[in-house]
């Protein structure tokens, strides 16, 4: 298990001058002598935490000082909503569903966050949502050794998973069940979650009633791609954040974003 293996590399011994090794220092705190961990052991630990999250290598530089929002007050502001949020978790366990088209930073964001997060200790897991299903399908040819729930289970374990892309994929019975699952998982162990979605919140068609031409001719929604009850779920677990304004991966591509 992921926060076993982060455990067991943390408390390997440190060459430090301050503890000794052992990872914890001697402080004085009105006037009593206590012990308190380590600043070698803190920076250890954020080290393997990060590297045990699974950000890819494209987003290795995602931080929240290199994300550009080109004077845009909408993005400026959704940076600001996100850094905060990093900031005062664990206070708000409350997830992220950051909504917006692509090419605005939804992932900088969000990887920026994660990072910003493991930093405090918190152990934390990146996961891209069409690469997930695709591993869980193959999962089902006999010739493969991982099974559906050794895929599942570090998703349903980690305390603060980013599942970015949400709806990504063309919606189906399958789809819907598998979103389910994950979700409702996450939701009754209390645990955080962060979403990215390229789609903008709305109910699904079939919840609006639309039918006929004006139904082909309309925008698709979250609610469409993923499910009316759980788009409503979504709601239960995460604070909505707008993530508005122009595509700017070209002109940032190194930025990393998405």
């Amino acid at each position: 298990m992921q926060t076993n293996a982060a455990a067991k590399l943390v408390e390997e011994p440190l060459s430090c001058p301050k503890c000794g090794g052992t990872g914890w220092k001697d402080v004085v705190i009105d006037r009593e002598k206590r012990v308190t961990r380590c600043d070698c052991f803190l920076q250890t630990q954020a080290t393997h935490l990060l590297m045990m999250s699974e950000i890819p290598a494209r987003y290795a530089n995602c931080e929240f000082s290199s994300y550009e929002t080109g004077g845009n007050e909408g993005l400026a502001g959704a940076k600001i909503k996100i850094e905060n949020w990093a900031a005062q978790y664990p206070m708000d366990r409350s997830g992220l569903l950051l909504v917006g088209p692509s090419g605005v930073g939804k992932t900088h964001l969000s990887v920026a966050a994660l990072k910003r997060l493991t930093q405090k200790g918190v152990h934390c897991l990146f996961c891209d949502y069409r690469e997930l299903l695709k591993k869980i399908q193959n999962s089902y040819n006999p010739s493969v050794q991982t099974t559906e729930l050794d895929l599942l289970r570090p998703i349903f374990e980690t305390e603060v998973v980013l599942l970015d892309d949400l709806g990504a994929v063309k919606p189906s019975e399958w789809v819907w069940d598998t979103v389910s699952l994950i979700l409702n998982a996450r939701y009754n162990e209390k645990l955080t979650t962060i979403i990215t979605s390229n789609f903008l919140d709305g109910a699904s068609a079939a919840a609006e009633r639309v039918e006929g031409p004006r139904r082909s001719a309309r925008e698709e929604t979250l609610g469409d791609r993923i499910g009316e009850r759980m788009r409503s779920r979504l709601f239960e677990m995460c604070r909505l954040i707008q993530v508005n304004g122009k595509d700017y991966r070209q002109k940032f591509r190194s930025a990393g974003f998405r």
